[in-house]
């Protein structure tokens, strides 16, 4: 039945019904690893998404396990359990069970458990002194801060030497998790070996003015998730968790220095619910010299990071596209290391990505923002270096510009596309609040924009907890999106949702539908325009 009604919203820019669609959903806590599963790469698995309306993952899904299967993980608070099958099992047997778990109730999804791979370009011997924390202004930012301990930056990689010399100050009593092993101590298994997260958690926050070793970029605390094991590698899985772990430990900023396995729900529902729960993605675009960006970046709730030499052109092997968002240095970044050298050298864009995150954690300390607002500040005070916005995003990050600059007041830079960059200006905030009756209930919104050329949109849905309500959108279009048909989609097991759009296009307006998975309450759509 057709809702023609209209709020009663008072000015140009607030959201209006277009009418319900009345059409049915599309498909009728851990903080650490399971004990006793193998670490890294688990590809034998299977991870299936199930509905928060579900009286668990495991019970939705276990008559539909075959006899040679086993459920072997359970993530109440993402939604999903991991089925095992036997490295032997044909590929048709999986495929066979994803065909059947997806038509029950209240499953989602069923994916493979992809795997990722730490995002590492070797280099050659070290040379020369730091440039890193010099080419985003950091030594002026310091004039303002040095950074907070109240503000904490979670590595998600592999685990990190806490007792090194210049890193030792920067923990606090909780040094982190180990979600491959399966413990509550994150140390590297083989020093030799793992050496990546120890590298890129001193580029970020290795302690400044110590009269030790290098500078980080800001005296942040440190909380090491281990989820790439000492070759490199590690499960869908395991970062899921150890990002829904940072974002409990209260973490202002995620780092992913790690990539690969393509688009999976299960991780882009970790890093949803990161954001909805205070914690920023900032993620590296990948090592493949390719023109997209790479998955976990390519997702809208991180924040994507190209490479730049020492001289601000783009590293030979970054990644870049559309998806970027901001560009730091990240060739030949000496870092803190895990063996008796102590410091190394070393490039890729997992180094470009903790240079973001430490001026995070500068402008963190200085502000206190909101996961959205922080990810819009370092793109308004970026700077523009001369390269295509495929390239830099809205520029190279300054950490002197990101203290110094009161969030929301603009300035930064931007590609040479002419676009304004990023987010910067003045912004605008639109909300409604509606009601659906059930799982076959869903309303399409429609919001006519307050400026000619936005720099990002934030779409937020706020549901029932004993709900499971889905967001999409479109732009560039006067038809509402559907559950099949849309640009963008935030779709995880409970009804927090939320879609970050940059440089929208405003051609017609923005198209909105908010649709029931499964259960019924009050919603409140909230739209916030930047800029």
């Amino acid at each position: 039945m057709a809702d023609d009604s209209t709020p009663d919203l008072n000015r140009r820019g607030f959201l209006k019904t277009t009418g319900a669609v009345g059409t049915a959903a599309a498909f009728a806590g851990v903080t650490q690893a399971t004990p006793g599963r193998s670490p890294g790469a688990k590809e034998d698995e299977i991870l299936v998404g199930v509905s928060k309306t579900a009286d668990s993952p495991s019970g939705a899904v276990a008559d539909a396990v075959p006899g040679n299967a086993d459920i072997v993980h359970e993530n109440k608070q993402l939604g999903y359990v991991a089925v095992k099958f036997p490295a032997e099992a044909a590929d048709t047997a999986r495929q066979n069970f994803v065909d059947a778990v997806t038509k029950k109730d209240r499953v989602k999804y069923a994916e493979q458990n992809a795997t990722h791979q730490a995002l590492l370009t070797p280099s050659d011997p070290r040379f020369g002194d730091q440039y890193a924390p010099q080419q985003v202004n950091a030594p002026a930012a310091w004039d303002t801060t040095l950074g907070s301990a109240s503000v904490s930056i979670a590595v998600v990689d592999q685990g990190v030497k806490y007792d090194h010399e210049d890193l030792s100050a920067q923990f606090g009593s909780d040094v982190g998790q180990d979600f491959v092993d399966g413990d509550g101590d994150p140390y590297p298994d083989v020093l030799a070996d793992e050496y990546h997260g120890t590298h890129v958690a001193g580029i970020a926050a290795a302690t400044t003015d110590n009269g030790v070793g290098v500078s980080g970029i800001s005296n942040s605390t440190i909380l090491s998730g281990r989820a790439l094991s000492e070759s490199g590698s590690g499960s869908t899985a395991d970062i899921a968790d150890a990002i829904q772990w940072a974002a409990d430990q209260g973490a202002d900023v995620v780092n992913l220095s790690l990539g690969g396995g393509g688009y999976t729900s299960t991780m882009k529902n970790a890093v949803s619910y990161a954001v909805n729960n205070g914690t920023l993605p900032i993620a590296a675009n990948g090592n493949d010299s390719s023109g997209s960006v790479s998955y976990p970046a390519a997702y809208s709730e991180c924040l994507a990071v190209s490479a730049l030499d020492q001289n601000e052109n783009l590293a030979t092997y970054s990644n870049y596209g559309p998806n970027t968002d901001v560009a730091a240095p990240g060739t030949d970044v000496l870092s803190t290391w895990t063996t008796s050298t102590k410091y190394k050298r070393i490039s890729g864009t997992s180094m470009a990505t903790p240079v973001v995150s430490g001026v995070a954690g500068l402008a963190q300390a200085q502000y206190d923002l909101s996961p959205a607002d922080l990810r819009s500040h370092l793109k308004a005070t970026a700077v523009d270096v001369g390269l295509s916005s495929d390239e830099q995003g809205s520029g190279r990050v300054d950490a002197a510009n990101a203290v110094e600059t009161e969030p929301g007041s603009g300035g930064g830079g931007g590609g040479d596309d002419g676009g304004d960059g990023g987010g910067g200006g003045d912004s605008t905030t639109s909300s409604v609040t509606d009601s659906l009756s059930s799982y076959a209930d869903s309303k399409c919104w429609s919001y006519a924009w307050t400026y000619s050329s936005p720099s990002e949109v934030v779409v937020e849905l706020d549901g029932p907890s004993f709900a499971d309500f889905d967001l999409y959108a479109s732009t560039g279009t006067t038809y509402c999106p559907s559950t099949s048909a849309y640009d963008y989609r935030s779709w995880t097991t409970d009804s927090q949702e939320t879609i970050t759009i940059s440089n929208p296009d405003t051609s017609t307006d923005l198209q909105m539908l908010v649709d029931s998975y499964d259960g019924s309450g009050e919603y409140t759509l909230t739209i916030t325009e930047k800029q």
